[in-house]
């Protein structure tokens, strides 16, 4: 699933390129219009003995040098393939410019490049907090000795002195920093904002690998993740302004599963918010996602039925694996079969080929991270949690279903006798807690809101009644 994955992730690729005789070297600058939320993209290409090399960046997302993978241009056209994000892009080169189309997840926008540098219209976050904040705001860093990594994020706290309940935030799944930020949308900072201004220390990291967080994400599963949250607590530990009796944990999405595994492995947690967090097992999870969210993009409940099953297919083969490399042997033999089915080839998104459409299932499928959280049951834990919690979700959630999910972790809390469980569902919200239409992750960039004032203000006043 990657429940919360970022639309746009950026890796860099070897460029082998010829133009006509054209110098090719040098920034080639686009302009990627995802809805919502458009991002600038570069790429920087230096001639080498071999041919030619670069680097991509994601300036509005803060990634610079990024080295990179594989590229090939055949008369005057380019294609460019990461296969890790299943992320394609297919441009002619004339008149000084790259003029093609980006594709990734099923996702296929224009972008061209020029050496023209690109500036973008800043969109609309009106929540989104602006300095000077009435609080402070200090960058910190942490290690996670177990793992030989150092955490970055920000920490959050009143300035009058005093010691105060604290809360670390958590993460949904896809390479996040600190702020959660997709499509332009900020939520950890606009959530942080709001509890510190109501007397709530705030701590939040970039997951690791990410932003100035070390380590290496893309091997990391949920265990991992939860072990950065316990050095994260105990780094509150160390804060002289922090009263170590009343810190919490508030996760999203992912998070929320998160929260739940560090609550029953450490006594320091006083209490856990769960927005938008999986109740059932992740193989059912991405099962019913995915047929909600195509059902929402309009697809016919044929292809809805077809790709169900073959998704279904690619989760069991992985729950049954024991070995990545083999799992990826056998998706491709299952793929490639299965699409000589012409009811099959019709779920192929427009513009992306067989062979595109199956290396990205199999690096979405295999790896250490999809096959930990196809096997984890949510609620296996759950029953274990003692300590109180708030799980909250939308009722227009379609990538963490709510009815399914909030049932499955009230029944599950309260299994062993837990009696501070409140569990809450607000109408018309999305999975980031944002007024919508459908639903559907297409919306996400399109919203100006960014966390809905209700929630926040609903969150904060049951915190603060845990804090008493």
């Amino acid at each position: 699933m990657k429940i919360l994955r970022t639309l746009v992730a950026i890796l860099t690729f070897t460029m082998s390129l010829t133009a006509f005789g054209q110098d090719i070297t040098g920034q080639w600058n686009g302009l990627l219009n995802i809805p919502g939320s458009p991002l600038r993209l570069a790429i920087n290409i230096t001639k080498t003995d071999q041919g030619y090399t670069s680097t991509l960046d994601s300036p509005d997302q803060g990634a610079y040098d990024i080295p990179v993978d594989t590229t090939l241009f055949m008369g005057s056209t380019i294609k460019l393939t990461v296969v890790k994000l299943g992320i394609q892009y297919k441009g002619e080169f004339a008149d000084d410019s790259f003029k093609g189309t980006f594709i990734q997840g099923g996702m296929t926008l224009p972008l061209d490049f020029s050496k023209d540098k690109i500036e973008k219209t800043a969109v609309k976050r009106p929540q989104e907090p602006q300095k000077p904040y009435p609080y402070l705001a200090e960058d910190v860093s942490f290690q996670n000795v177990d793992a030989n990594i150092s955490l970055a994020g920000t920490l959050t706290m009143p300035k009058e002195q005093g010691k105060y309940p604290a809360v670390v935030l958590i993460t949904g799944s896809g390479p996040q920093d600190r702020n959660e930020e997709i499509v332009g949308h900020k939520p950890f900072l606009i959530i942080s904002d709001y509890l510190t201004k109501n007397g709530i220390a705030v701590l939040r990291f970039d997951d690791r690998g990410i932003g100035q967080s070390t380590g290496d994400f893309a091997s990391a599963t949920s265990v991992d993740f939860a072990s950065d949250v316990k050095s994260a607590v105990a780094y509150l530990k160390t804060r002289k302004e922090i009263d170590v009796t009343k810190i919490g944990l508030v996760g999203h999405s992912e998070g929320g599963m998160i929260a739940p595994m560090v609550a029953v492995e450490s006594k320091d947690i006083d209490f856990i918010v769960l927005m938008a967090g999986p109740g059932i097992s992740g193989d059912k999870l991405l099962s019913l996602q995915g047929k909600l969210i195509e059902k929402a993009s309009g697809i016919s409940e044929a292809k809805i039925k077809r790709s169900g099953e073959i998704r279904d297919e690619m989760i069991a083969m992985t729950l049954a694996s024991k070995d990545i490399n083999s799992l990826k042997a056998d998706l491709r033999t299952y793929l490639t079969e299965e699409f000589q089915n012409t009811e099959s080839r019709a779920l192929l998104p427009l513009g992306i080929t067989e062979e595109q459409f199956i290396s990205m299932q199999i690096n979405f499928m295999a790896t250490p991270w999809m096959a930990n959280f196809l096997k984890h049951d949510p609620a296996i834990v759950l029953e274990k949690v003692d300590c109180a919690v708030l799980a909250i979700n939308g009722e227009k959630d379609l990538q963490v279903p709510p009815k399914e999910n909030l049932t499955a972790i009230d029944f599950a809390l309260k299994k062993q006798g837990n009696k501070k469980v409140t569990v809450m569902e607000f109408p018309n919200l999305n999975h980031l807690f944002q007024e919508c239409e459908t639903g559907s992750p297409n919306e996400y960039g399109t919203i100006e809101e960014t966390f809905s004032p209700v929630v926040l203000t609903e969150m904060t006043n049951w915190i603060l009644k845990q804090v008493q």
